[in-house]
């Protein structure tokens, strides 16, 4: 019989699940698909869920053999509305894992992703945030290569991770959840990943080396990869013209487009940018703060007007299972 997953890492987006997919995917009592963005339960996000059928879902754990933990990543499934209670309702005892950053780090750094993907084709960070109100009323969507929910170009949302988190304790409650900060994940990675093993109840003793995952990518050329995603049809044909073969052509794509992608840091946000939506996330924050009972206003450059209780699955947490 086909294992089913126990467990999923929910997301945010770049926020470290790359990585920690990669880290779980390497531990003898885990299994894990290699896939890290399987988009089966969030059936709101419908050009994403849609892409696998029950069967094929199936399928990615067919080789599960006798793990004692059986792990599936989806990234979006912490922004959906719906997959909470999705996988709620087919695996009530499944233990969820989520990871959050600075979500005016997270907005900076996702804006980059779907640019490198050729999801987003407004290359300025400013005016991507600037078309937001316009995208919601289904203007100024991107003619991507890859078609995406509109709602996914709609940073500030993604971003806003109180309701999200919310959503998942209150499906699964505070002792099937387990909430990474990004801030920790960089400053203590082993410490972090031993505690993920500790939830998840296997052996935490063991040890893997921690390579940096997903650094930044950024594109040489944005013409050159329009050309390369979206050529047009005369350069199509001309294409098949002079390399008849489909397997060259591939080939050649791909060195085009590797050469094409650099691996650099992002240039710092700019100061107004940061102090503007520094105030705009505050009160989120300030939400999430109290929901996981750990002070995390420095992310808005606040310190905490009320008192948020401290400490790991904090009470706040633990009140809400009462």
């Amino acid at each position: 019989m086909t294992r089913r997953p126990d467990f999923f890492l929910v997301g945010a987006p770049k926020c470290g699940t790359t990585a920690m997919h990669a880290y779980l995917r390497l531990h003898p009592e885990i299994f894990m698909p290699r896939g890290k963005e399987i988009h089966y339960y969030g059936s709101d996000l419908s050009s994403l869920a849609s892409q696998l059928t029950a069967e094929k879902h199936a399928a990615l754990f067919a080789d599960a053999g006798a793990s004692r933990r059986v792990g599936e990543t989806c990234i979006w499934a912490l922004y959906s509305r719906l997959a909470a209670a999705e996988i709620r309702r087919e695996l009530p005892r499944a233990k969820i894992i989520a990871m959050l950053r600075n979500p005016v780090e997270m907005v900076y750094a996702q804006h980059s992703e779907l640019v490198y993907q050729w999801v987003e084709d407004i290359v300025s960070f400013p005016r991507a945030l600037a078309a937001e109100e316009d995208r919601k009323r289904g203007r100024r969507l991107p003619k991507s290569a890859y078609p995406v929910p509109p709602c996914i170009l709609f940073y500030r949302e993604v971003a806003k991770y109180a309701e999200q988190v919310e959503r998942y304790l209150d499906a699964f409650g505070p002792e099937q959840v387990h909430v990474i900060i990004y801030d920790d994940f960089q400053s203590d990675s082993r410490g972090v990943y031993r505690a993920v093993l500790e939830f998840l109840g296997v052996d935490a003793g063991h040890r893997i080396d921690l390579p940096v995952i997903n650094p930044n990518k950024r594109i040489r050329s944005v013409r050159l990869r329009k050309l390369l995603h979206r050529p047009p049809p005369a350069l199509r044909r001309f294409c098949r013209t002079i390399i008849p073969s489909a397997a060259a052509r591939r080939r050649w794509f791909e060195r085009l487009d590797g050469w094409n992608v650099g691996f650099r840091p992002r240039p710092p946000m700019g100061e107004k940018m940061r102090r503007r939506l520094q105030a705009e996330f505050a009160p989120d924050v300030k939400r999430l703060s109290h929901l996981l009972g750990r002070d995390l206003m420095h992310w808005v450059g606040q310190l905490p007007s009320v008192e948020i209780n401290s400490g790991n699955n904090p009470s706040n947490m633990e009140r809400r299972a009462a």
